[in-house]
């Protein structure tokens, strides 16, 4: 491809070529129907080059290669090679398909040529076409430059459509430049529209590129046809608005009635109704020339699609193929039953999920059972989520093929085994050491399972012996003969042997109480001894009141039989002190001594004894001996002295005078 500058005057040139009477046709489409094609080159498909057109066709230079200048190629993509490159990357678009799709589809590729030139021509000889009738001409075409090459001094596609009748007469239709795309799906339809006059109706049609070529200007060709244009006709099955394809069950029997409305283009309108036969071509149905067709299916109607369009022309143009328009088609599908399904249901345990598989397949499903609901009612395979005893039962499927043609399947009896029901001992507390026997029972059961297996004589056992060091729950697991699992606690609580602690000694004065602060642990029986001074010797802690010293000793047991611990306290009761004011130490045997009661019992107490000058008369440790009032021999002169008395319990020092009397 080479760019060069245009020369317009080539154009003006060939314009003037044209020396018959030329009429411009609008750039319409046919807006009612069409009929077959008088004339269609959609240039096959396959693989590699397609076959060249014949001279007659086109005088541009067929080549298999990257066509240049007034060459063109027959392919089915822009992805040629030339030599290690595409074919013209600097300016062509790559397209992979034809109009329609079809990979393997061929186009025809044309290389402009540096004139506006004439590259494609078909003659429709006479008697082909019907006098008086309207056609259309189409073709796709795709501007094969970059949207992002086009603009100023490059060439836009434009073509002209060009019929012309045994007189010499043209109509033209010119379709403008055909705009440049960034898309490569971007193909366009053009057409024309020609009417048949009277007398001979050969034709010729041409195609005509107005533009140059050497910059840009460039194309892709599909489908190019000729067909007539008639009025509208639409069509349904006892309205135009139902034109649906109609379903019917094989065996059924079923009437149709095919109506139309045809539009008032013709002025002798004539009408025939046509079936597709098995080859693929359509036979007209004797008599059917009506706006109406009745259809029956009957039930020796085979299994098929079986399609109907209605023909119509003026007057007696009817009798030609090339005259003649068609409506769309209707379509009565007789549909085979599917076959008759069976259902798969492998029996499952309660809580888990029960499906049921049809087979075949269909195109729609619809079970019956205890277990279907709205939601899962069309559902294949049709599950049911933790299914339980009110699932079991009977379920059927009703299967559905094109057409709502239906069976159903044999009832199938769905089983959902149930899970054990367990019951398990609970066995009482037992002493740490001891053993007890934990058991489970279940109807149907296959085998026990125990976990954890600490303890434990058998843990396959149905009542195995347990003896844990601790407390301990234990699950036992059954399975049935249908393998279905339940599970269960059973809890065994360890006592251990009691203990008990507290403090070894208690203390108070003659007259006071105290609690005996034991403390326990894994005991709940208790008993005190001896009884003696106690509110209440069976409580852990009662309070105790002796008179004279004495050692309790708690005896603490285990309800359960698991053993019992002593523990005792020894309670010191200082007796009260009494002490005299006055004493005579006179010989007289007569209050001779200071007698102080009960100081005797305090064997580490101390007391000093001074004057009223403070002098130190007299001082002991105990008081085993009472004094006399002597110091160092002598007996002390009467009057006042002052004591100091320790007691060496905690206890406030006892002070205070006596009087010593002569």
């Amino acid at each position: 491809m080479r760019f060069t500058p245009v020369k317009l005057f080539l154009l003006i040139l060939f314009a003037f070529a044209f020396t018959h009477a030329q009429v411009n046709a609008q750039a319409v489409v046919c807006n009612g129907s069409l009929g077959d094609p008088v004339f269609k080159l959609d240039f096959g498909s396959g693989q590699g080059y397609g076959a060249p057109l014949g001279n007659d066709v086109t005088d541009f230079t067929y080549i298999q290669g990257c066509p240049e200048d007034g060459q063109y190629t027959i392919v089915n993509t822009t992805n040629i090679k030339n030599g290690n490159s595409n074919c013209h990357p600097e300016g062509w678009q790559v397209v992979t398909h034809d109009h329609t799709g079809n990979t393997n589809g061929y186009m025809m590729l044309v290389n402009a040529s540096q004139d506006p030139k004439k590259f494609f021509t078909y003659k429709i000889s006479a008697g082909t076409l019907c006098q008086n009738t309207k056609y259309e001409f189409s073709a796709w075409v795709f501007n094969l430059i970059f949207q992002a090459h086009a603009g100023p001094g490059v060439h836009e596609p434009d073509i002209t459509f060009v019929i012309t009748n045994a007189n010499g007469e043209k109509t033209m239709y010119d379709t403008g430049e055909i705009p440049a795309s960034s898309d490569p799906e971007d193909w366009r339809r053009y057409s024309m529209l020609f009417s048949t006059g009277s007398g001979n109706n050969e034709i010729t049609i041409e195609m005509i590129n107005n533009e140059p070529g050497l910059n840009g200007n460039d194309l892709m060709l599909d489908d190019i046809q000729f067909r007539p244009c008639g009025p509208t006709m639409p069509v349904g099955f006892s309205d135009i608005a139902t034109n649906m394809p109609q379903d019917v069950c094989v065996g059924e029997t079923k009437n149709f009635n095919l109506v139309s409305r045809v539009g008032n283009d013709y002025t002798d309108t004539r009408l025939q109704w046509q079936k597709l036969n098995p080859n693929g071509n359509w036979d007209d149905l004797p008599g059917a020339t009506g706006a109406q067709l009745p259809v029956s299916v009957t039930n020796s109607t085979a299994v098929g699609a079986y399609e109907y369009r209605l023909a119509a022309a003026d007057g007696n143009n009817i009798n030609s193929p090339t005259c003649r328009t068609y409506s769309q088609s209707l379509t009565i599908r007789v549909n085979a039953y599917p076959d008759k399904p069976s259902i798969i249901a492998p029996p499952v345990c309660e809580g888990d999920a029960l499906t049921l598989t049809a087979t075949p397949g269909a195109i729609r499903y619809e079970w019956t059972g205890p277990g279907v609901t709205e939601a899962n009612k069309a559902q294949n395979p049709l599950v049911i989520d933790n299914a339980s005893a009110v699932d079991i039962g009977d379920y059927q499927v009703t299967v559905f093929s094109v057409g709502d043609c239906s069976r159903t399947s044999d009832k199938l009896h769905a089983v959902v085994n149930l899970k054990p029901v367990i019951t398990v001992n609970a066995p009482p507390p037992i002493c740490k050491g001891s053993a007890t026997i934990i058991s489970a029972d279940a109807a149907d059961a296959k085998s026990y399972s125990w976990l954890p297996v600490t303890g434990l004589s058998d843990p396959a056992a149905k009542s195995p012996a347990a003896k844990p060091a601790e407390t301990t729950t234990y699950t036992v697991t059954v399975t049935t003969n249908e393998g279905c699992t339940a599970t269960k606690q059973v809890t065994v609580t360890v006592m251990p042997v009691p203990e008990a602690s507290i403090s070894p000694q208690k203390k108070i004065f003659e007259g006071q109480s105290v609690v005996l602060d034991a403390k326990t642990q894994y005991a709940d029986t208790y008993l005190w001894s001896p009884a003696e001074g106690l509110d209440d010797p069976t409580k852990m802690n009662p309070v105790a009141s002796p008179t004279d010293d004495i050692t309790y000793t708690l005896k603490a047991s285990s309800g359960i039989g698991c053993g019992s611990v002593s523990v005792s306290v020894f309670v010191r009761v200082y007796k009260k002190i009494v002490i005299p004011t006055t004493f005579s130490p006179n010989g007289d045997g007569l209050n001779d001594y200071w007698d102080i009661e009960a100081l005797s019992t305090y064997p580490e107490s101390t007391m000093n004894v001074f004057s009223r000058s403070g002098q130190k008369v007299y001082t002991s440790t105990g008081y085993d001996k009472p004094w006399n009032g002597a110091y160092k021999g002598y007996v002390l002169p009467s009057g006042t002295y002052y004591y100091v008395i320790d007691l060496k319990n905690g206890a406030p020092l006892l002070s205070g005078w006596v009087f010593i009397v002569h």
